[in-house]
C-alpha cells in the first residue's frame, strides 16, 4: 500500500481508504491540531487545505472529523499535493488523520 492508508483497488480501479486502529503504536506527534467534528463537506477539506498551506515542511497536522466523506476527500486532496498521509484512525465514528507537510 502506498501513500499511507490510500490505494487503488487493482480489480476495479476505484480509490480505497483503509481505516485502521493504531492505538498507541503511532510515534508521530502532531505539531498542529484541527477539529472539524460537526462540520460536513466541503468544510473539513477546505480547512485542512488552509491549515497545510500555513505549515512548514515536516510539521504534522492532526485533523479530527466525523464526516465519513473525509475518508475519501482528504486522501484525494493529499494525493493531488506533495503532502503525506501518515495514518487514519477511527473510534466511535470519529476519524483522526495525521498528515505530514511536504513542500
Amino acid at each position: 500500500m502506498s501513500d499511507g492508508a490510500f490505494h487503488t483497488d487493482e480489480r476495479t480501479g476505484v480509490g480505497v481508504v483503509e481505516v485502521m486502529h493504531l492505538g498507541d503504536a503511532n510515534p508521530v506527534q502532531p505539531t498542529h491540531r484541527l477539529n472539524v467534528i460537526g462540520f460536513f463537506c466541503p468544510i473539513p477539506v477546505s480547512e485542512a487545505k488552509k491549515a497545510l498551506a500555513t505549515m512548514d515542511q515536516g510539521e504534522v497536522l492532526e485533523l479530527w472529523a466525523d464526516d465519513p466523506e473525509t475518508l475519501h476527500d482528504l486522501p484525494m486532496l493529499l494525493q493531488r499535493s506533495s503532502h503525506k498521509l501518515l495514518s487514519i484512525e477511527e473510534n466511535a465514528g470519529e476519524y483522526r488523520f495525521l498528515m505530514e507537510v511536504a513542500q
